[in-house]
């Protein structure tokens, strides 16, 4: 069995349309490496007892959860704190953290930015070379920052003490000119044939015509191979050249 995992976004910005999120992604591509299956994302306002609440489900229902946002130094950046109510903790300062971050920012380091290395009790910082404010974990929550390149970077460094599952494959084929609906009922017949996978199919638009793309992911190869043959023959059945791989932007 493959590890489980849900991504939690806290932040207003998300929520206004500020801000678009770009972690989910990358996220999600790292964990399909590590065999790890990400089975839910969900998105927070900067509520404490929403926050609260995220945490304590989520946590419960996966094996893993990674959260963004909200860890800087402003009064809005709430989650260390909540994820310590969660897990009804005190939150104190990190003492290893809090030195290093006095040793690198000097005179600069301040009581808004001494709130980045105050986390909840028994956390484990999550490096970041970034910038030196960490991330961290605690049981099976891991805490990342908001900011995409600080995010990835701890995520990076994360990776090597989370679990492993088979790593999660994906085959793509895609067809110029073919409509979903006219596919729809071939696609269902793989799918019902290949119930170990997960067969999508995702309509897209270029140079002003449209297409499809049939994308199997999953962890058993032979299956992937031909279902991906079967999604072949299925475009090419329309009158078109099948192309592997999923369309170019």
């Amino acid at each position: 069995m493959n590890p489980s995992a849900a991504i939690l976004i806290i932040g207003n910005e998300i929520l206004s349309g500020r801000t678009q999120d770009v972690n989910v992604q990358f996220i999600a591509q790292r964990l399909a490496g590590l065999g790890i299956k990400l089975q839910e994302v969900r998105v927070v306002p900067d509520v404490p007892c929403r926050i609260v609440s995220a945490v304590n489900e989520l946590r419960a229902a996966y094996d893993m959860l990674f959260t963004t946002g909200g860890i800087g130094p402003t009064h809005d950046d709430i989650t260390s704190e909540c994820v310590a109510a969660a897990f009804g903790v005190p939150w104190e300062i990190h003492e290893e953290t809090d030195l290093a971050m006095k040793a690198v920012m000097g005179k600069r380091y301040n009581a808004a930015r001494q709130r980045m290395a105050t986390m909840p009790r028994g956390a484990v910082p999550i490096k970041n070379e970034a910038s030196i404010a960490p991330g961290f974990s605690i049981s099976n929550v891991h805490v990342m920052a908001g900011v995409p390149r600080i995010m990835q970077a701890m995520m990076l460094a994360l990776e090597p003490r989370l679990p492993r599952g088979e790593r999660i494959e994906m085959r793509a084929v895609h067809g110029m000119g073919v409509m979903e609906g006219a596919i729809a009922e071939g696609l269902c017949a793989i799918q019902a044939r290949f119930p170990q996978l997960d067969l999508g199919s995702y309509p897209f638009k270029r140079n002003g015509a449209w297409g499809v793309a049939l994308v199997a992911k999953g962890t058993d190869l032979p299956a992937m191979e031909e279902a991906a043959r079967q999604a072949t023959a299925l475009i090419a059945a329309q009158g078109v050249d099948p192309v592997q791989g999923e369309p170019a932007e």
